[in-house]
């Protein structure tokens, strides 16, 4: 016999089939599963499958089925003869999985059959032939799961049917492979007891195996307090050994699935039932139905076990005894097993913990106790699956004080993972910590070790010698110089031969002593020294293979409800906050869950643990911005509590304290919230910064998570809703109704944003986040009319506020302009209009505003005034056109009195003229404070840079030629973009000169005689009731005295449009001439209207004289500002001193000074009585 068995041992190749075969068999195994899913699911499910129209063929088809002759076809004709070739290519993927399936049935039982007569159950042994024990109970297991799982597709009848008849249709013959297919669907009707009848005359074989289990499975099945007592994976238990590698006779079996040893056991018990006349067979069963009431067979498929094989057991009366074991066991798993697997998590929890943190600190003791991680892993690796399949898988019968579903929920359960995912990172950072130990052990120890073995080994057959003498050989070349250069190891082939070898042991086993081979039961010292061996060559160039099975966690994205569940629960749970990035992580496992021979799930599986780490990371970010908003609100808050609007309601209440009745609570002051009673008494606030803290620590755990070819970055994400939610918080914190106008106050809305920035800033101690660049991206958005989602910005709502509401009410006559407060004032009660103008424009509030929306906001807010006031300018020159006539004529007849006297009764619309000069007027007033409170605010901010512009301003040469005249238009925007005034206002003329539709020429006598008109106007406010000057503000009621500063500026800017920029001295003597001649004649009027307005109206030609030009230094200085009578003509004096257009000469030749000054004490006389 050994003579002919020689040959077939090599021949047969027994230990690369099992290799092929199970991964084969997971390969089918995934598309029957896929199948199976897809039937179920009405919307996937192939269409023929639920047409009406089919619905009798495929009744009449599971009926007979397998049974499907020539006649069925022919009946069937007329109705399937248009779908067939539909059928066909629908059908195609799923029939032809199950004629592979068919194939590897019969390639996996012609191997049984070959090991059956090779005897190899004499070698079957999990502690000494590890790889083809292994492999074999795989094979079996598999083959089982596979076989249930095809007993559960529910539509493969009519699919096996429908494509044969199809076929038969097209062909003229049904498909060769299903006259095998029909009876194996229905002999697999009942699984299990067809798979007994299968594995009946392999038992022997079957039995070996599962024998070897009997002392391995009751030393790995032990509870939380054993392995507390035997102080399992502590590295500090025993501190004189923490040097010493961790080594065992059974090393491969130490981190050996738990979950998988109990499948092998449950399966292999059924396959061969007579193993359980043993008592200690029987004794390891009833353990392992114990620890829970469902087993795994792919993926999220289980089969309730203690149900199906009590049935079995329950057919055959050799087995009936043992059938009330089973429902005893089931009994007693659904009231404990919960509580065991508890305990463990509970225990793995601490024990994974204290592993991370040692070999954090100390990564090269990886080297020699990465056995110990090895099997944490894959401890809390069984753990997580049991509570995934139990948890969606409840028992099936109930029980008095059985489980419940919330006894299956773990609040902490993403501690377990967490630990797992950090021990999982360990290993990879440091592999090369584990290859120099490794290559360094091999070299040094094991071939040494295998080398003395081999001295006592003599007449080896000549595979086997040459087996291991070659492993001697490798093993003693290896030198840590080869990891030190980086080169790649690949010791596939060795850890083959080893398979090899245990397969070719079986002739010795079988011959005995009368072989030359070894036998490995009786020199256990050689498989324990090669298990030894293989292990430390995972360890060199494998781990992530190693590490993938033993904690691999892809399971997940079939459980995908309870992951988002328990991800939430996490998210909800802030005790647990710091450890949910695990969830993010596990979705790069997900990957390993495909193969090859079912490609097209690969894009499924793909997008899903795309969209849920992208799921995740947006959740936790959004939580951690949620919880970063509250706390800015309530900084907001305190904040808000300082400003000086609240120290009224304190002071008035301190006045009042005596008065208080005696059970009154007083208020609490600013700060209060400071004050610490007890360290332990923790206040909202510490909770949110607490729960802050643990989720900043799980985003800024790792910097990217990979998942498929994709790289995420939590941070990001992080980033990006913190930027997202500053920009609406500072939109939101301009509180803009436009209903009632309502809008902050710009030094109330600048406390609050700090506020908000200096929470944001310290995120930074949590996160290796910039918040600079959220703070450049955000504020520099803020800047503009709208920002990169096409929102509103604080630029735009105060843009629209100011300019729709403040400066139209400003042009009603409830608010006036005052040089001399810089600021708007109401001069009717708040209750009327809602808001103090003060409150929104005076120094404070302009400085905060530019502030917060800086030059490029300012620049907005200019562009829309400009906008304002070339629509007036529009609107004036079409009344120029209107009175064109008349205005020549005036022009060229100013000197004659009585003549302009019937000429201005001709004009139209004066008044309308007068009031779009004050309009324009008191835009450019509110232009000014704009101006000069980004001047203040740029001076403050960026001192160097504005002393530069201020010098260009003073040094640029003047002159008529063309490069002098750019270079002084530059400097001249420049300027006005930093906040300083300009003699022409570049702005101003870059607005009017986009609106310029006539020539050159005609532009120039339109501005001349709209000039004429604003000039002759001017004695016409002396009818107004409202042309009243008010000292206290140096301004008229009726904001009269915004027509100097319009004049000003208009005239400037309109000339310098025609091209006439030269002329403006000219014109403005022209306009002074026709303003004082007017206001001269004025003088000779006798209606009492006219008098009553008189003086104030000379004050306002002496304004119009004032803003022509202002000083030089660009500070207006009011003309009522002095109290004193005597220093106005001082005042008045050298502002016309300065001015480079009109002189005090050209005033006093024009008009009487006497005039002005009795003027301004006539109205600061009456101001006094008033």
């Amino acid at each position: 016999m050994s003579a002919h068995m020689a040959p077939s041992l090599t021949d047969q190749k027994i230990a690369e089939r099992l290799i092929i075969l199970n991964d084969r068999c997971v390969g089918i195994m995934t598309r029957i599963y896929n199948i199976k899913k897809a039937c179920g699911d009405s919307k996937s499910k192939p269409s023929f499958l639920s047409e009406k129209t089919l619905e009798p063929c495929i009744k009449q088809i599971v009926r007979k089925f397998p049974n499907i002759d020539s006649k069925f076809v022919s009946a069937h004709k007329e109705t399937l003869q248009n779908v067939r070739l539909d059928i066909m290519k629908s059908l195609s993927l799923y029939y032809y999985t199950f004629v592979d399936l068919l194939d590897l049935k019969d390639a996996i039982g012609e191997l049984l059959n070959i090991m059956d007569a090779l005897h190899m159950e004499t070698v079957l042994d999990i502690s000494i032939s590890f790889e083809l024990t292994k492999n074999y109970l795989d094979l079996i297991t598999n083959y089982a799961s596979l076989m249930i799982i095809l007993s559960r597709v529910d539509d493969r009848k009519p699919v096996l049917g429908l494509f044969n008849i199809a076929h038969d249709l097209v062909n003229n013959q049904g498909d060769p492979s299903f006259p095998r297919l029909g009876p194996m669907i229905m002999d697999y009707e009942n699984p299990l007891k067809k798979l007994h009848e299968e594995f009946n005359t392999h038992s022997k074989l079957v039995s070996a195996a599962v024998n070897s289990l009997l002392v391995l499975y009751p030393r790995r099945n032990m509870t939380a307090e054993q392995w507390r007592a035997a102080q399992m994976l502590s590295l500090v238990s025993t501190p004189n050994q923490l040097l010493n590698p961790a080594l065992t006779d059974f090393l491969p079996c130490e981190y050996l699935s738990l979950d998988t040893l109990e499948r092998w056991l449950i399966f292999g018990m059924v396959l061969a039932p007579q193993q359980l006349m043993q008592h200690q067979a029987r004794e390891v069963f009833v353990q392992a139905l114990n620890t829970g009431w469902c087993i795994t067979l792919f993926r999220d498929e289980v089969l309730h076990h203690h149900a199906a094989i009590q049935s079995f057991f329950e057919s055959r009366k050799e087995l009936g005894k043992r059938a009330s074991e089973v429902k005893d066991s089931y009994s007693q798993a659904v009231v404990d097993a919960w509580k065991l697997h508890r305990e463990r998590r509970k225990f793995l929890r601490s024990a994974l913990k204290e592993l991370s943190l040692i070999l954090t600190d100390q990564p090269g003791l990886l080297g020699p106790k990465i056995l110990f991680v090895l099997m944490g892993l894959s401890f809390a690796r069984d753990e997580v699956l049991w509570l995934l399949r139990h948890h969606d898988n409840l028992p099936q019968q109930k029980v008095k004080n059985g489980c419940k579903q919330e006894d299956l929920v773990d609040r902490h359960l993403p501690e377990l993972l967490f630990h797992m995912e950090e021990l999982r990172a360990l290993v990879k950072k440091y592999c090369q910590v584990l290859q120099r130990y490794y290559v360094q052990y091999l070299s040094g120890y094991d071939a040494i070790a295998l080398a003395q073995l081999l001295q006592n080994h003599h007449n080896l057959p000549e595979a086997e010698s040459t087996i291991l003498t070659a492993m001697c050989s490798d093993l003693s070349q290896l030198s840590v110089k080869q990891v030190e250069e980086g080169c790649a190891f690949d010791f596939a082939g060795l850890r083959l031969d080893w398979f090899r070898l245990q397969v070719y042991c079986t002739r010795a086993a079988v011959e005995g002593s009368n072989s030359n081979g070894i036998v490995l039961k009786e020199r256990r010292e050689l498989p324990t020294l090669l298990n030894q061996v293989v292990f430390h060559t995972k360890m060199i160039d494998n781990i992530d293979e190693v590490v993938l099975e033993t904690s691999d966690l892809s399971i997940f994205c079939f459980f995908s409800k309870q992951f988002e569940d328990n991800f939430h629960m996490c998210l909800e749970f802030p005790a647990q906050n710091r450890y949910i990035i695990a969830f993010p992580l596990i979705c790069s496992h997900m990957q390993s869950c495909t193969h090859s021979v079912c490609p097209e799930e690969r894009y499924h599986i793909r997008e899903r643990s795309l969209s849920v780490v992208n799921l995740f990371l947006e959740e936790m970010a959004k939580e951690a911005k949620n919880i970063i908003t509250i706390i800015c609100d309530e900084q907001c808050n305190l904040a808000d509590k300082l400003l000086p609007k609240h120290s009224v309601r304190a002071l008035f209440s301190g006045k009042k304290k005596e008065k208080k009745k005696k059970n009154e609570v007083e208020e609490q002051k600013p700060g209060h919230e400071s004050y610490r009673h007890s360290r332990e008494d923790l206040t909202t606030m510490d909770k949110l910064h607490m729960a802050l803290t643990e989720l900043c620590f799980a985003i800024n755990y790792c910097s990217q998570v990979q998942v498929w070819e994709y790289t995420f970055a939590p941070r990001e994400y992080l980033y990006q809703n913190i930027e997202q939610r500053f920009a609406k918080a500072l939109v939101g914190m301009v509180m803009y109704n436009p209903e009632t106008y309502e809008i902050a106050k710009p030094s109330e809305l600048l406390v609050c944003v700090r506020s908000y920035m200096t929470v944001l800033q310290s995120i930074e101690n949590y996160v290796h986040l910039d918040i600079t660049r959220v703070f450049n991206n955000v504020l520099l958005q803020q800047t503009q009319q709208q920002d990169s989602h096409g929102e509103k910005t604080i630029t735009a709502l105060y843009n629209s506020w100011y300019s729709d509401v403040l400066l139209r009410r400003v042009s009603s006559g409830q608010i006036v302009y005052s040089k001399t407060q810089r600021a708007f004032v109401s001069l009717t009660s708040e209750a009327v209009q809602h808001f103090s103008a003060e409150e929104y424009s005076d120094v404070n509030e302009m400085r905060a505003l530019a502030e917060l929306i800086g030059p490029y906001g300012m620049r907005a807010l200019n562009e829309n005034l400009m906008f304002h006031i070339s629509n007036q300018v529009l609107e004036l020159k079409k009344l120029v056109v209107l009175n064109r006539d008349v205005l020549l004529s005036m022009r060229t007849n100013f000197d004659k009195p009585e003549q302009m006297k019937e000429l201005f009764k001709k004009l139209q619309c004066v008044d309308n003229v007068l009031s779009r000069m004050q309009i324009i007027g008191a835009i450019l007033g509110f232009r000014q404070l704009a101006r000069e409170a980004l001047n203040d605010v740029l001076e403050a901010r960026i001192p160097f840079l504005i002393s530069s512009i201020a010098d260009f301003r003073h040094h640029v040469p003047n002159g008529d030629n063309m490069i002098e005249g750019i270079r002084t238009q530059l400097v001249a925007e420049m300027s006005s973009a930093a906040g300083f005034p300009c003699d022409v206002d570049p702005a101003l003329v870059t607005s009017l000169r986009a609106q310029k539709s006539e020539s050159p020429e005609e532009e120039f006598i339109l501005t001349c005689l709209l000039m004429v008109f604003v000039a002759v106007s001017i004695p016409r406010l002396a009818r107004s009731e409202t042309t009243v000057y008010k000292p206290l503000y140096a301004a008229h009621a009726n904001n009269s005295h915004c027509i100097a500063p319009a004049v000003n500026a208009l005239f400037a800017a309109l000339f310098t449009v025609c091209g006439r920029a030269q002329d403006i001295e000219e014109r403005l003597k022209e306009f002074l001439a026709l303003a004082s001649s007017s206001l001269l004649r004025l003088g000779k009027e006798n209606d009492k209207e006219v008098v009553r307005n008189r003086d104030a109206t000379y004050i306002l030609l002496h304004q119009v004289c004032y803003c022509l030009h202002p000083p030089a230094s660009g500070v207006l200085l009011p003309t009522s500002s002095c109290i004193r009578c005597v220093t106005t003509y001082i005042l008045l004096h050298q502002i016309v001193e300065e001015s480079p257009f009109l002189t005090m000469d050209l005033l006093e030749a024009c008009f009487p000074y006497a005039l002005i000054r009795n003027a301004y004490h006539a109205v600061h006389r009456a101001g006094n009585r008033e």
